[in-house]
Parts: C-alpha cells; structure tokens; sequence
C-alpha cells in the first residue's frame, strides 16, 4: 500500500487539500489493490481556510511517506514555516515522491527540492516563484509538470489533473478514468496543456467541435489528418486549428495522439490484443510506431506497461 502524506499548516487553502483526501482516501472503482492508505501531517491542529484540520500526524511522519502531497499556501510573500520547509526536504532525502499544488510550489522550491527542474504553480504566481527562487525552471503555461519523483500542478483544477496522473501512474489508465467518471471531470488533460483558455471545451450543439470531437473519437483506428477534421467541420484547416486550440488548449494533432495513446492503454489493459492489434485499433498503424509514441509519451514500452496494468 502506497502511503500519501499531505502535509498541512496554517494558512493551507482548502480545496486542493479537501480534493487530495477525497480522491486518495478510497479507492471508488474496486479495480485497484493495494489501493493508497492517506494521512495528514502537521504541527498541530491548523487552520486551512475557514476550516479547522487536526493532523494524524507530525510533520516528522512526512519522512516516512511514499508521496508526500503539499497543498497551496495562502501567503505567497511571506516565506514558508521553516518546520514545514525542514520536513519537506527530509521526505524528499528519504526517497519520497513530492508533489506540489498550486502555490505549494513554494515551499518545495524553499526546501531546494525544485532547484534545476521544471515545476509550475497558478498562473498569477509564477513571475514571483521564477523571481524569488531563480534556480527553478518555472513554466507559466502548463497545467503540470512531471519530473520522475518531483511533481508540480498549477491552481485549483489542475490538482484533480495531477491526482489523475498519479493514479493512472500507479494503476493504470482504466482506474484513472473511473475515479474520473465519479468525480465528473474530464479523464485526462495533458500536462502541457494551457492553465488558462480563454474559451471552454464547447457545450453549446452549435458549435462544430462539439459534434466533431466525439465522431473523431469513433474514427480513432482510421488513419485521421487536421484536413479530416477540417472537412467534417466544413472549415479551413486554418479555422480549424485555431477554434480547436482555443477550446482545447490543444492543436488537433495534439489532441489526437493523447486520445491514441489513451486507447492504446485501455486496450492494453484490458484485451489480450496483440501489439499490432492494438496500433491497428488505435491508430498508430504499426506496432513499431506505436511502440515509440507509447515509450515516448508514457515513459515505458507497450508490453511493459500490459504486464504492470493488466486487469483480470
């Protein structure tokens, strides 16, 4: 069982806090075992927002985590508590996986943890974390960045996402997009996506990407191009690209190899598809193409990740 610790003190905001129990506490879809066993540290009880938070534990139980979670500060200007920075940095020299959201960016980067890497934080935030912490390569445009055992999201929203992330790191994509089906949220957004986009995924029946997307998702085994799209949205390629990356956050190209790759797992975990079959059904063609989008993009190799995600 993987322990989550997340580490709290006065002055936390609640949402990413109260998201990471709600998401962690139990496992919602029966398919993961062992699932993470979540406790709360801090110095005491603390305040976190309008709320009141009594730890499980001290702040010295964060060095004996598996994942140690810190949720956003409140006081950005002011420098983080030195006991919470202290036990920060003796999780991470444990060997603890650190994960950051929001404004929690701050404190890893206090602790030294950030320093060299690519970590993000709310969008208002990231010219003061790149100016006070200059070691840090702060990306404003993300909504996470996953550096192996350091992770950081951006604001609010983008918490749930890297929660995802990680339980699809640790599980595998179908219970990734079970826990996302509960929470009723979208199952994967990259973390290279924009924080901020001007215009929301469409809703309204009108709009030409709301009919096109799904019947996109139909066609994912059809060897789909941006003119395809183009056609069945009776627009220029040029239009296309532009609406697409707005509602989207995503050119359509982009959109369309993470949903191959999404099939791509969910085949892998589910079926005892061959690897060919499973490039065919999703659109990478060949298994030699789907082998080197998959390794590039999740980190390891098709038949790699089937043994460690297999359902049944």
């Amino acid at each position: 069982m993987t322990l989550i610790a997340l580490a709290a003190t006065d002055g936390m905001l609640h949402f990413e806090l109260a998201a990471a129990c709600e998401i962690f506490v139990r496992d919602p879809t029966g398919l993961a075992d062992p699932w993470y066993d979540l406790v709360v540290c801090g110095p005491g009880p603390v305040g976190v927002g309008r709320f009141a938070v009594t730890p499980d534990h001290g702040l010295d139980h964060l060095a004996r985590a598996d994942t140690v979670i810190v949720p956003a500060i409140e006081d950005t200007d002011a420098e983080p508590p030195s006991d919470l920075v202290d036990a920060v940095r003796a999780a991470h020299e444990a060997g603890a996986r650190m994960v950051s959201f929001c404004t929690g960016a701050f404190v890893l980067a206090a602790a030294g943890i950030l320093d060299g890497l690519r970590a993000t934080t709310h969008w208002a935030h990231t010219d003061a974390l790149a100016a006070r912490y200059p070691r840090v390569q702060v990306d404003p445009d993300v909504l996470y960045v996953d550096n192996g055992d350091v992770l950081a999201s951006a604001g609010k929203a983008a918490a749930i996402d890297l929660c995802l992330h990680l339980i699809r790191r640790d599980h595998g994509s179908t219970v990734a997009n079970a826990v996302a089906r509960r929470l009723v949220v979208p199952p994967h957004r990259a973390g290279g996506q924009a924080q901020y986009v001007t215009t929301p995924v469409p809703a309204r029946e009108d709009h030409p990407l709301a009919a096109l997307l799904p019947w996109a998702m139909a066609r994912l085994d059809h060897p789909l191009t941006v003119a395809d799209l183009a056609r069945q949205a009776t627009m220029s390629t040029r239009n296309l690209v532009r609406h697409f990356t707005a509602a989207t956050g995503a050119t359509p190209s982009q959109w369309l190899a993470t949903q191959r790759i999404r099939r791509a797992q969910e085949l892998l975990e589910n079926t005892d598809d061959s690897i060919d079959v499973v490039a065919e059904a999703s659109g990478m063609g060949t298994a030699t193409t789907l082998r080197r989008h998959f390794q590039r993009t999740v980190g390891v190799p098709p038949d790699t990740y089937r043994r460690t995600f297999r359902r049944g």
